[in-house]
């Protein structure tokens, strides 16, 4: 059993210990570009995230209130734009499922209780991206129905 609420300082520890696995995955894909292990935020920057109602951040809990995932969110409103039409967008930092909680579907059920807040906040979308040296995660957001919205690309110089 498994529920989803908003992310509390007490969960600061565990966050933290899920920020190394993205960490991981993405210096595993890329040691170019990611340091490994590392966290994307401190202690102290997480206590400023968590307590922004800007940057909203949830967590599936287990029985025992324990995060085995997180979503870090984000809002970006458009108004007044030279050329973007007034939306609001709630964007997805960063989604992590603790790897021994994997095909427990709370990737899926972190997605669809952030996909209902989106809605009851009057989004016009939800926005993330995903690196192309995580296939994993690329096929998941599509199996979500995610598509494409723009592309990044590269070149190494």
């Amino acid at each position: 059993m498994s529920w989803i609420r908003q992310a509390e300082i007490k969960d600061i520890d565990r966050i933290l210990e899920l920020l190394v696995q993205v960490d991981m995955v993405h210096h595993t894909g890329r040691p170019d570009l990611f340091k490994g292990p590392a966290t994307k935020y401190t202690k102290e920057e997480l206590e400023g995230i968590l307590t922004d109602p800007d940057t909203p951040v949830f967590v599936c809990v287990d029985e025992k209130d324990v995060p085995m995932g997180h979503a870090f969110c984000i809002f970006k409103k458009f108004e007044d734009d030279n050329v973007m039409t007034d939306v609001l967008t709630l964007y997805i930092d960063d989604i992590c499922v603790d790897e021994e909680a994997r095909g427990r579907h709370v990737g899926k059920a972190l997605y669809e209780y952030v996909t209902d807040y989106a809605k009851d906040c009057g989004c016009y979308n939800i926005t993330l991206n995903v690196w192309t040296c995580n296939p994993v995660a690329l096929k998941f957001y599509q199996s979500l129905g995610l598509v494409p919205q723009k592309i990044c690309m590269e070149k190494i110089l």
